[in-house]
């Protein structure tokens, strides 16, 4: 037999399934086993009106829920705004049924307060509105570099397929100054090597003026230090360390560096059954965008521990505590590189991830020992 579930007194828990233009939402009130459910459109004043509407049905305790997603944290803060809690739940940890073939905004508001109820939701922690912005600054970067890349491609290819190549070291000033100095024969050549040149030094452009708004970041009071700190390690400069610690957003939220390491995706997958166990690729779950700056970092773990004139000059002033875990940072990696690539014979990429999970480890000490000490 089924077991009714648990119901505690005097709290009413509500779901919300939160799309573009509605809301749909689903009020489990106490002692009450179906849900009241109805649709709102998604507006400010809406979900004003939506906020005094709960607090009439409730007769006490009110615990709201939603799933995270394109709408942000608007509809978490705004909640907040009227002293109602809302949480901001994983949507890759919710538990589905294998037998589920029917899926409607309805339905996911009513199976989300039914599982709040039942505690089987695991949230997550949303960033403020200042660490959001970050954020999204450095994520507007990464799309930026992105588009250099594509633009570079394509220009290359374009002088590629007109028989002109570059010897020496690729887009480098030198290189640039070559490609504005080509005399091409036909005018559209000359049109489609002017757009293509265009483009690409407008996104170099853009790229340095967002790095120059990072920098800026780094230095605000809510990123100076931490970046400072993670700015220590080799490998790890202004852009790595904000990314890292914006994308985290709280380190204190992970009680291991497992954990922040399994949050990266940065695991091994695992399908093990009885006495069969079989391990697979990383689980490439969580947080991409951090994930990847870490794996860039670690390419630098490959080679000799040293401390360069760039790296000494990131230190200065910096706690010896970070320094000393950032030195063994380096000596612990380099000889886990040699060992995995010279002796094990491991392949390459395969490395570099298994140094970037155990750098992300070195972080998450350094910023959690560091705050506490503080």
């Amino acid at each position: 037999m089924r077991k009714e579930p648990v119901i505690l007194k005097n709290i009413t828990y509500v779901g919300f399934d939160v799309h573009k233009a509605s809301i749909s939402v689903a009020v489990l009130l106490p002692e009450r086993s179906s849900p009241l459910e109805w649709t709102d459109p998604n507006t400010a004043q809406v979900v004003r009106r939506l906020g005094g509407k709960l607090k009439r049905l409730a007769p006490g305790e009110i615990q709201t829920c939603y799933e995270a997603g394109p709408c942000g944290y608007v509809l978490q803060r705004q909640l907040r705004e009227l002293d109602i809690p809302c949480d901001v739940v994983a949507p890759s940890l919710i538990p589905r049924k294998p037998g589920e073939r029917i899926k409607t905004d309805r339905r996911d508001a009513r199976k989300l307060v039914e599982l709040l109820r039942a505690g089987l939701l695991t949230t997550v922690r949303p960033p403020t509105s200042a660490e959001e912005a970050v954020r999204d600054l450095c994520r507007c970067r990464e799309d930026v570099r992105e588009d250099l890349l594509r633009a570079r491609h394509r220009l290359g290819k374009f002088l590629l397929r007109r028989g002109l190549t570059w010897e020496g070291r690729s887009w480098s000033v030198l290189h640039l100054r070559w490609i504005r100095s080509l005399q091409l024969e036909a005018e559209a050549d000359r049109v489609i090597l002017a757009s293509y040149l265009l483009t690409v030094e407008q996104e170099i452009e853009k790229l340095k003026s967002l790095d120059a708004e990072l920098e800026k970041a780094a230095q605000g009071e809510l990123f100076r230090e931490p970046v400072a700190w993670l700015r220590c390690f080799r490998g790890v400069d202004t852009v790595t360390a904000l990314t890292f610690v914006a994308e985290i957003h709280d380190i204190r939220r992970f009680h291991s560096a497992r954990a922040l390491m399994a949050y990266l995706g940065l695991v091994p997958s695992e399908s093990s059954s009885g006495e069969k166990e079989k391990r697979g690729a990383i689980t490439r779950a969580g947080n991409a965008h951090a994930r990847r700056v870490l794996v860039e970092a670690a390419w630098q773990y490959r080679h000799l521990p040293k401390c360069g004139a760039q790296l000494k000059k990131r230190r200065k002033g910096q706690p010896p505590p970070v320094i000393a875990l950032a030195d063994k940072a380096q000596r612990r990696l380099f000889k886990r590189y040699r060992t995995m690539f010279h002796v094990q014979r491991k392949p390459h990429n395969k490395v570099v991830v298994a140094i970037a999970r155990e750098l992300a480890g070195f972080l998450w000490a350094a910023l959690t020992q560091l705050k506490t000490a503080a």
